[in-house]
């Protein structure tokens, strides 16, 4: 998708970012796969997770295909406009990366197998693009909602960072940051490649298998 609007690959300062909207977008009640709600409430005891990994259509299905995942929805995080469009956010005027929040059981499946599923999926070495897509909103990002999320990610950074550079990679470019403003993204990019299985995914990771156990010590 980033070939349409241009390469931006420079972060934009807040006083230079568009105004955006009062209004929130406009999504389906529920997940087209997963038969859940996109926005909250989500069931008792469920947690979420949001993460950067490229082109939002193909990360979306990886996790929405994870067993113990509750509902998934793509949108926008990390930058300054309020309530962006998707033209908007392709401009790089807006700071935002692509996102997919993940609802999750965690008695189903910990947060730690997400961030596993999370680095094997995208190459979280390339800075301000993945693959053929290039601009700020295909960065890698991980935006945590607890300091247990936080201690997690980083920890599992650095253990990815170990197994990648003996692979001869360079060095994570991952944003890892405290969860702010989630935007919905609008109704046709919700489970994109579900509507339409043979669209663009634009996903590919490294084949560097990420170690289990990441905040045991058993990495």
């Amino acid at each position: 998708m980033g070939w349409l609007f241009g390469n931006k690959t420079t972060m934009v300062s807040p006083e230079n970012a568009l105004p955006g909207r009062p209004a929130p977008i406009t999504v389906p009640g529920r997940h087209a796969v997963l038969d859940a709600p996109l926005a909250p409430p989500y069931p008792e005891g469920s947690e979420i997770a949001d993460f950067g990994l490229g082109c939002f259509w193909g990360a979306e299905r990886i996790f929405w295909q994870t067993p113990g995942v509750i509902t998934t929805s793509v949108g926008y995080g990390g930058g300054h406009t309020p309530n962006p469009t998707y033209e908007e956010v392709c401009t790089g005027r807006t700071g935002h990366t692509e996102l997919v929040r993940v609802v999750f059981d965690p008695t189903r499946v910990s947060y730690e197998e997400l961030l596993r599923v999370f680095w094997e999926a995208h190459d979280p070495t390339q800075g301000m693009r993945q693959g053929n897509d290039v601009g700020t909103q295909y960065r890698s990002a991980i935006y945590f909602h607890s300091p247990e999320q936080e201690k997690s990610a980083l920890t599992s950074r650095d253990a990815y960072q170990k197994v990648l550079t003996d692979s001869g990679y360079d060095p994570i470019t991952t944003e890892i940051a405290p969860a702010g403003e989630y935007f919905f993204a609008e109704e046709y990019h919700q489970q994109y490649l579900f509507k339409v299985p043979n669209g663009y995914c634009g996903i590919g990771g490294t084949g560097v298998s990420c170690p289990i156990g990441l905040t045991s010590g058993e990495a």
